[in-house]
């Protein structure tokens, strides 16, 4: 299948830190700060958010590989800005650079991997 999916496709999504993201909340840590699992969280959204609208009904992206430099911590109520950019698409995997950024600088980057698939095909290999 072909999909209207390119390189260069930028996304950007922001959140504030809220107590369900702090690492004291996921049990990564009992700092009140933006965690390591939130920040993965909020990159892998802010990348299938990016081609969600570009793909045929019934099909989806899934997360299969993301290595991600956490930089600095955040604090309850800052504002944390990420962006992704698409940086190359081969078949079913679409590759992305990703920053986010809070009020005092940048707070970690990533590379991702997304896999196209077939929602009802993906979730019947499961059974």
């Amino acid at each position: 299948m072909v999909y209207n999916i390119k390189t260069d496709i930028k996304q950007e999504l922001t959140k504030v830190v809220a107590d369900n993201d702090t690492a004291d909340a996921f049990g990564s840590g009992l700092a009140k700060v933006f965690s390591t699992p939130a920040l993965v969280a909020l990159m892998e959204n802010t990348a299938y958010k990016s081609v969600e609208n570009l793909l045929p009904k019934g099909f989806s992206t899934v997360g299969i590989e993301i290595n991600v430099k956490h930089k600095k911590a955040s604090l309850l109520g800052q504002k944390i800005t990420c962006q992704s950019i698409i940086t190359k698409v081969d078949g079913e995997k679409i590759f992305f650079n990703i920053s986010a950024f809070d009020e005092k600088g940048e707070v970690g980057t990533a590379s991702h991997i997304r896999y196209i698939i077939n929602i009802e095909d993906f979730m019947n290999n499961l059974k």
